[in-house]
């Protein structure tokens, strides 16, 4: 009777693992897709059904990384680290700074705040271009990357405020406690106490964070002008706008390199990230 079940449960194991390895490579595909396309021609990938190339020509990607000639995607691969990087730190210290502030104390006004906070998250973005274009327009921060730092240093990101101060409240209030007896002032009790608590939240406001503005292309598109200075969001894109005819394994070869490191961070980070999502009230 036990090895009846047993060899049940085995089976059972092995159905569950072969579901999740297919639902994976379904979800896997479009990637592995990319990579081949990369090395077919316009015609083979209009007409090929097949997933390999009929052979492998390296050409899309030495080709696609000079891209226009005076700009190669080195120079993109910089803009878009030099737009991510501060707006992903800043984001963290801004948001944990304001979740701090509300989960662990109380003043006038502080439920109607936190409301006011999170009915932010109901507006939609579309609603905003026009106004947050003219305020840049008139501190001059157009053609720069000051509308994404700016806005990341000044907590303008509800829903990482809201997913610290659920992890917050998930940490017992006798840390602060016995962190004040002795002798640790807010600050250092954040820093030195909290902050190695707070890690796992931490590790999913940055790898949401990265992901977000390493994709996003309207918000380049409407504050960066010059080409020097496009991310590669907006660096793909420029590759269907100065040919009449797209090389799309070109494209399929950038748009392969740009997304690569995404991968990677998130496979390095996926235990944080898991860790985070399910400690912080957000699993539903």
């Amino acid at each position: 009777m036990k090895t009846v079940r047993e060899k049940k449960k085995k089976l059972g194991r092995i159905f569950a693992f072969l579901l999740v390895l297919a639902f994976g490579l379904c979800m896997v595909y479009p990637l592995i897709w990319m990579f081949f396309a990369a090395f077919k021609t316009n015609k083979e990938i209009y007409t090929g059904t097949g997933l390999l190339p009929e052979s492998f020509d390296p050409a899309g990607f030495i080709k696609g990384w000079i891209s226009t000639g005076q700009y190669n995607f080195a120079d993109y691969f910089i803009n878009t680290l030099i737009m991510v990087v501060p707006t992903v730190a800043l984001t963290v210290i801004s948001s944990t700074l304001v979740a701090y502030g509300f989960a662990r104390f109380r003043f006038r006004g502080h439920k109607v705040l936190f409301m006011l906070m999170m009915s932010t998250l109901m507006v939609p973005s579309s609603v905003l271009i026009i106004p947050r274009y003219l305020l840049y327009r008139d501190l001059h921060w157009l053609d720069s990357y000051m509308p994404f730092w700016a806005t990341a240093a000044l907590g303008c990101y509800p829903f990482f405020i809201y997913q610290e101060v659920q992890f917050l409240r998930g940490i017992p209030a006798e840390l602060d406690e016995a962190a004040k007896i002795d002798g640790c002032g807010s600050f250092r009790t954040l820093v030195l106490i909290l902050g190695p608590v707070l890690k796992p939240s931490l590790m999913s406001v940055c790898i949401f964070q990265t992901i977000w503005t390493w994709n996003d292309f309207m918000n380049p598109l409407i504050y960066i002008n010059s080409v020097s200075k496009y991310p590669l969001s907006l660096a793909l894109r420029l590759g269907l706008d100065v040919a009449s005819t797209a090389e799309w394994n070109q494209i399929m070869a950038m748009a392969f390199l740009s997304i690569i490191p995404l991968v990677v961070m998130f496979f390095c980070l996926q235990k944080y990230f898991v860790e985070g999502i399910a400690t912080s009230g957000l699993k539903g």
